[in-house]
């Protein structure tokens, strides 16, 4: 591969689109796209914005005087596909079926494989890509069961972010990730802890809609009991108490915000409901981490808090406390995702590693 392979990553959120070039794994463009939420109601569902937000991306590239001829591969950011093992995947049509059909969840995500592979068609020989989605699925058999056969435990994480500050981590200590046991705790609006075991992530809380930590827009694990007597008493419709487990739950029920850092300043300035609400999260944080130590038979290497509440040290401290007899504790705040899709796909260029297929 040339010295000068240019990758163009995209990543869909709800209402934006963050896009970047990197040029080998240096990053020379960086754009987020912000849309105007009247405009995206004009679509039914999300993957009808497709062209819209490809059309838009030209737009951007144009702009800033980046040839599209010029590009060498599109990675996207991975969407609720299929479980599959940790890896990059070529883009397929069985790949596109799956997304366009959002047949397990539609999510903006859907997005990123979608429009990277219709940009990567328009190109003389660019590929298109998607690297670790959150369906990344390397779970125990054990780890599977939930409770009651209907209702399987699955894996749904931060997939991304947690491999690739776990392969930072193990290159900081010159030794190989698969040689390795780590617990990664990734603390964003969501909050998943994994157990690595020698490069597999054998255990991990559901974050989208499931078990672990509240975190700042979720409620992680409920009293079943309570929820089936407010499900079944007629005050509320699903989409009503689904808010109030994704969205609406967590730190954004008890204080009615999300934003992790007010809610410090807030405690710090002496309200002591924000004090102890976030001592609750840091508290059930740490209770996962322990959890996931036993999965690990107690053989853990290292423990790795990273995401955006990772930025606190007093947050990460309250943990910290809780879980530093388990393992040394390494902490690793903010997440790039940008830089961990253009490095997965320049090792997949570079033939460093195996290029999948989605079947």
């Amino acid at each position: 591969m040339a010295v000068n392979t240019r990758i163009l990553v995209i990543n869909p959120g709800s209402t934006s689109t963050k896009i970047a070039i990197f040029q080998q794994e240096k990053v020379i463009f960086l754009k987020t796209i912000k849309y105007s939420p009247d405009r995206l109601k004009k679509y039914s569902r999300i993957t009808d914005q497709v062209e819209y937000r490809k059309e838009v991306i030209f737009e951007e590239l144009k702009d800033a005087d980046i040839p599209l001829e010029s590009i060498d591969a599109v990675i996207g950011r991975g969407g609720l596909v299929k479980p599959i093992d940790s890896g990059v995947y070529r883009i397929n049509e069985e790949m596109k079926k799956d997304l366009l059909e959002c047949k397990r969840g539609e999510h903006a995500s859907n997005l990123g494989g979608l429009v990277a592979a219709d940009i990567a068609d328009m190109l003389p020989s660019a590929v298109a890509f998607i690297a670790d989605p959150v369906v990344v699925d390397e779970l125990d058999p054990l780890a599977r069961y939930s409770g009651h056969p209907d209702f399987e435990r699955r894996s749904v994480f931060h997939a991304l972010n947690q491999k690739a500050i776990a392969r930072s981590h193990a290159n900081s200590i010159m030794k190989k990730y698969e040689d390795l046991n780590l617990i990664v705790a990734h603390l964003g609006g969501g909050i998943t802890v994994g157990a690595h075991r020698k490069g597999r992530v054998v255990d991990v809380n559901q974050g989208l809609d499931g078990d672990g930590p509240f975190a700042p827009e979720r409620s992680g694990s409920l009293p079943m009991g309570a929820v089936l007597k407010a499900a079944f008493s007629g005050k509320y419709i699903y989409e009503e108490l689904y808010s109030m487990i994704v969205g609406k739950g967590g730190m954004m029920a008890y204080l009615g915000t999300n934003d992790a850092y007010l809610a410090e300043r807030e405690a710090k300035d002496g309200d002591e409901k924000s004090r102890e609400v976030l001592e609750a999260m840091a508290y059930q944080v740490a209770k996962e981490i322990g959890a996931m130590s036993t999965v690990l038979k107690g053989e853990v290497d290292g423990i790795l808090i990273t995401g955006g509440i990772a930025n606190s040290k007093w947050f990460c401290n309250l943990i910290i406390e809780r879980v530093y007899r388990i393992a040394p504790v390494h902490i690793y705040p903010g997440q790039d995702e940008m830089g961990a899709l253009a490095a997965n796909a320049l090792l997949a260029l570079n033939g460093d590693i195996e290029i999948k297929e989605y079947k």
